[in-house]
């Protein structure tokens, strides 16, 4: 037994029984407190980010990556925005849906509650760690956080201060708890808690998320891969197909929502791919293409089986040329990881039958895949972006940490 994780478990059981009966109102200011201190400790913060950073960078991690794991002053007042937008947001908490009058006079209805205890795994996303805090803590939810060592110290400096602003609110502190040990052992004994933790959520790559899923005792929600789509249709305007693929895929490349993958019709790719190759080579992404597309990309290089399935979180993007919609939607949905995919068309009768067929959460159309985005959905924050089917799918807002529970209102009824 891991004593230290028996003692986290205990914590947010009691916290739980705090933070479900909290009104919105408390909550609210609360958050509000938190974002205020999150911006006070900028400096404190920062100052564990470097050494993150720094480790980072000697352990050869990734420039995406690195990317991720930075923090600015910017980023921690975007942290701090989050959590004032959350409080803008309707509370779903203790609202009743759907009752109705039996025959026998009872009245059943759904009300909407909190989900419980909800534990979170994650990689080198400090940002995770407000958005998840805020999140949950507006749905009456308690947080476990078990980060990676890449993020141990801005992961630490950021609990350390939402703590502090819980306590001086007169709110337990243990709504926020981290595992500050990041070992694979206590990462594995963590997801077996299932007598403490209702609900389980990894926010990492393939590998990890799929580790979680066979590994844990715990419900999960699987979150994050993405190994995202644009498909530039024949009718497409190139100019806005070109604007589009270079904000997916550039903008920034750490992130599962980036494009990975690009594929383009045959009958535009003589005057496609030429105009888009200057601006790739621009931004310095490396090129993996088939035959037809390598032809008419100066630079690229070769593509192979893997590259059609590969999240590269990188500046390297797959491209291929098909004959049509029918083959660009069997190439999706045979290498994606059901996250976010986009066709660049004029033709309605092609955007439909890609939003109808593509198997994905976020399904667009003449926009960038970028916009899979807990904020840019209005939700404020994200706890994750589902990519499964059960119980949520896409990006994870406030009702998405919630469940219902019946309730039932009767004057004397007995079951005969």
């Amino acid at each position: 037994m891991n004593v230290m994780l028996e003692k986290l478990g205990q914590n947010a059981k009691d916290a739980e029984t705090v933070l479900r009966n909290l009104s919105t109102n408390d909550k609210n200011k609360t958050l509000e407190a938190v974002a205020k201190a999150l911006v006070a400790h900028t400096d404190e913060i920062l100052k564990a980010n470097a050494l993150d950073v720094e480790n980072g960078k000697k352990n050869q991690m990734p420039e995406g990556l690195i990317d991720r794991l930075m923090l600015t002053p910017e980023r921690i007042e975007g942290m701090a925005d989050g959590l004032r937008q959350l409080t803008g947001l309707e509370d779903p908490i203790g609202e009743v849906t759907g009752m109705k009058k039996r025959p026998n006079g009872l009245l059943i209805g759904q009300k909407r509650v909190p989900l419980g205890v909800i534990g979170i795994i994650y990689e080198a996303r400090p940002n995770v760690t407000s958005d998840a805090f805020g999140l949950c803590f507006k749905t009456g939810n308690v947080v476990i956080l078990k980060g990676g060592s890449d993020a141990i110290h801005s992961n630490t400096a950021i609990v350390s201060c939402i703590r502090e602003a819980l306590k001086a609110c007169g709110i337990t502190e243990d709504a926020i708890q981290l595992i500050q040990d990041t070992s694979r052992e206590t990462a594995a004994e963590f997801m077996k808690l299932n007598r403490y933790v209702d609900v389980l959520i990894p926010r990492g790559g393939r590998v990890k998320n799929k580790a979680v899923v066979n590994q844990s005792t715990i419900p999960v929600i699987e979150t994050g891969t993405g190994n995202c789509h644009i498909y530039v249709d024949e009718t497409a305007d190139l100019q806005m197909a070109a604007d589009i693929v270079i904000n997916a895929k550039t903008q920034r490349v750490g992130v599962c929502n980036a494009c990975e993958s690009l594929l383009v019709n045959r009958k535009v790719k003589d005057d496609f791919l030429p105009l888009l190759a200057g601006r790739l080579k621009e931004k310095h992404v490396e090129v993996r293409a088939d035959e037809a597309a390598k032809a008419l990309m100066p630079g690229a290089v070769p593509a192979t089986e893997e590259d059609w399935g590969t999240e590269y979180l990188d500046y390297i993007l797959s491209v291929k040329v098909v004959d049509s919609v029918e083959e660009a939607i069997a190439h999706i949905n045979k290498y994606n990881t059901k996250h976010s995919e986009a066709i660049i068309t004029n033709d309605y009768t092609h955007a439909q039958k890609f939003l109808d067929e593509v198997d994905a959460a976020a399904v667009y159309v003449n926009a960038s895949t970028r916009f899979t985005d807990g904020n840019e959905f209005g939700f404020g924050a994200e706890i994750g972006i589902s990519t499964q089917k059960l119980h949520v799918r896409g990006p994870m807002g406030l009702l998405a940490l919630t469940t219902t529970k019946y309730i039932i209102y009767g004057n004397g009824q007995v079951r005969p």
